[in-house]
């Protein structure tokens, strides 16, 4: 189904004070519930509602999937960057309308403190669990289809891991 369009998302790699980054354990795959080793982690994203730009859309995603407002805008990735689904999920995932997504993608700074994030203030969860994680250890967890998209983005912000 290569004629399907990509979902226009986007993507908030949120960077805190030690310049480490949030992830989330994904609550609907297989391994949630687990110990913190199982499981597919990501960074916040989704979808762009009608009429709403990408900076709007982050931080309200930012707000729905882990509860919070205490982030600031570091920077916004320059392109888009597209994903394709695995074949066997083309058709069924993102209501089988999408072949992937193409994200815009921000770094944020964590302004506030951890006792801030809250995962179950918009239902259904997203996350189950989330950790601090240092930025070169995405592709080795388990981000599943996307490791290619995390590769790109630790050489792209980068400079936002080191300590302020």
């Amino acid at each position: 189904m290569p004629d399907l369009p990509y979902r226009p998302n986007v993507g908030a790699m949120i960077f805190n004070a030690a310049g480490q980054v949030f992830i989330g354990r994904r609550a609907d795959m297989p391994g949630a519930g687990g110990p913190l080793s199982e499981g597919v982690w990501q960074c916040p994203q989704g979808g762009i509602d009608e009429g709403e730009n990408p900076t709007e859309a982050v931080l309200r995603e930012v707000l729905e999937e882990i509860g919070t407002s205490q982030v600031s805008i570091l920077a916004e990735h320059p392109e888009w960057i597209s994903y394709d689904l695995p074949g066997h999920l083309i058709g069924h995932a993102l209501g089988g309308q999408y072949r992937g997504q193409t994200q815009k993608w921000f770094a944020l700074a964590f302004t506030g403190q951890d006792d801030d994030i809250k995962l179950d203030l918009h239902l259904p969860q997203e996350f189950d669990a989330w950790i601090w994680a240092d930025l070169n250890s995405l592709p080795e967890r388990n981000v599943g289809f996307k490791k290619p998209v995390y590769e790109r983005l630790i050489v792209d912000f980068a400079a936002f891991a080191a300590s302020p």
